[in-house]
């Protein structure tokens, strides 16, 4: 039957009365009288009482001594849960009431230490999905002190070393725009989202998504930036297409009615005028045609889905074709034409791209030369490429322009581009034709000397050189 710490308490309690009623019946027995036991208080019921006494309280020290070590060994052990406790101290053989605390309490460590793992692993899995992560978090407190926040963050903080929690972030990021943001959130406790530039003119654009965050001092702030700076650019490139577009669109349509109202008005009866009255609008239906040409090459080349499987291209015969096609205006201005390509150098590509492509840079380099002037195409081959050259002895382009001549209807001198017919989309076409056959695309030009328009493109056969 196991034993109880309280049940020996009680048992030592009633030996000691026991052991007082059998000594007291002792003495009744040796012809004391009772009344003189009671009433008289004669020095051997003293005795007793002192006997007693002394037995009850060696007893109890000696019950005490045993619960305070025992006592002080279940503490010690719960101290020490967390570090490493013994697997089987001597207290919890005991089959009493404390023998059953403590081996409940042996089973406690392990439930811990597993829980901790489980805890830390947890916690490792987050910090490496918050680190890893593309998008910027920043979480902050109600003072604007940040709690967290990853490398993304920090590398837009312009921190790329980490930063410290308790970091004030107005230190960090003086971006009123996105501070205030912030402050709205934990004034309001409601979520915001924002399209915020942050730093210079031309920083990153962000898709700022800030909520709310419980915390045990007051109410804090979570923010998510997700870099939207490309999406925004292809935005900005987006709306000044259509508006180029308009505006390209625009001159020769009014121009057309402007004629074609006069020549109604009355001006079908004007011998002397009526014609160049035609020969304009033909001029700028002939323009619109080429604008709405140049637009469909455009969006092919941005499909980026070929109609057929690159192939071997002889360059010679795509540079014959393109300069024949150039030829009537090259003869208009005094320009002449001339090839320096080799006939067995081939290309793996497209054919059609590749001729749209030289006649673009050769239709440019004769209408933006100067009388008697050339254009010159040469070609060689070199690390497995090919390396074309197109080059003039025309007007040249001003350096501050080279950065920009291959975006859409950018026009490095307008009013003659106008005049000759140009619609600003070629060097475009000639960028995305190239890249579509994996090649590059660079330009050379001194001013008032002329310029040189290089592609490079993967050569046939490269694997075998």
């Amino acid at each position: 039957m196991r034993s109880s710490v309280f049940g020996a308490l009680a048992w030592t309690v009633v030996g000691l009365v026991a052991l007082s009623m059998v000594l007291a019946t002792l003495l009744v027995g040796s012809g004391v009288p009772r009344v003189a036991l009671v009433f008289l208080g004669d020095w051997r019921v003293w005795l007793v009482a002192a006997v007693a006494l002394v037995c009850g309280l060696a007893a109890a020290r000696i019950i005490a001594g045993s619960l305070t070590h025992r006592i002080g060994g279940l503490k010690e052990y719960s101290d020490r849960i967390l570090d490493a406790p013994p697997a089987d101290p001597e207290l919890f053989r005991a089959d009493d009431e404390l023998g059953v605390l403590g081996r409940s309490m042996s089973r406690v460590p392990p439930r811990v230490h597993e829980l901790m793992q489980r805890v830390g692993l947890e916690s490792q899995r987050r910090e490496a999905i918050l680190a890893g992560m593309v998008e910027a978090l920043l979480a902050v407190d109600q003072d604007l002190r940040i709690v967290f926040c990853n490398d993304a963050f920090a590398r837009v903080a312009g921190v790329p070393g980490g930063v410290e929690p308790g970091t004030s972030l107005v230190r960090m990021v003086r971006d009123p725009a996105f501070v205030d943001l912030l402050r709205e959130v934990l004034a309001t406790g409601r979520t915001a989202q924002r399209r915020l530039q942050l730093g210079s003119s031309d920083g990153p654009w962000f898709e700022v998504n800030v909520a709310p965050l419980a915390m045990q001092a007051g109410r804090g702030a979570i923010a998510l930036l997700h870099d939207i700076t490309e999406l925004e650019r292809l935005e900005r490139i987006r709306r000044d297409f259509v508006a180029n577009v308009s505006h390209e669109l625009r001159t020769p349509l009014t121009a057309i009615r402007g004629y074609a109202e006069t020549l109604l008005d009355g001006a079908l009866e004007d011998a002397a005028n009526r014609r160049r009255f035609v020969e304009v609008i033909e001029t700028h239906a002939i323009r619109l045609n080429n604008i709405a040409a140049d637009l469909l090459a455009l969006s092919e080349l941005d499909n980026g889905h070929p109609a057929e499987l690159p192939r071997p291209v002889q360059v010679l015969a795509a540079v014959e074709s393109a300069l024949r096609t150039v030829e009537p205006a090259a003869a208009e201005r005094r320009v002449r034409l001339l090839s320096e390509v080799p006939a067995d150098l081939e290309i793996v590509g497209h054919r059609m791209r590749l001729e749209q492509a030289l006649v673009n840079l050769a239709d440019n380099a004769v209408k933006f030369n100067r009388p008697d002037g050339e254009v010159r195409v040469q070609a060689e081959r070199a690390n497995g490429s090919v390396r074309l050259v197109v080059s003039d002895t025309g007007i040249g382009i001003p350096s501050s322009d080279l950065p920009r001549i291959f975006e859409r209807f950018y026009r490095v001198d307008r009013a003659r581009s106008r005049e000759m017919g140009g619609t600003g989309l070629g060097l475009s076409i000639v960028k995305h034709a190239v890249e579509q056959m994996k090649g590059t695309v660079a330009v050379e030009s001194e001013l008032g000397k002329g310029s040189r328009f290089i592609l490079t493109l993967p050569a046939n056969g490269a694997n075998d050189s």
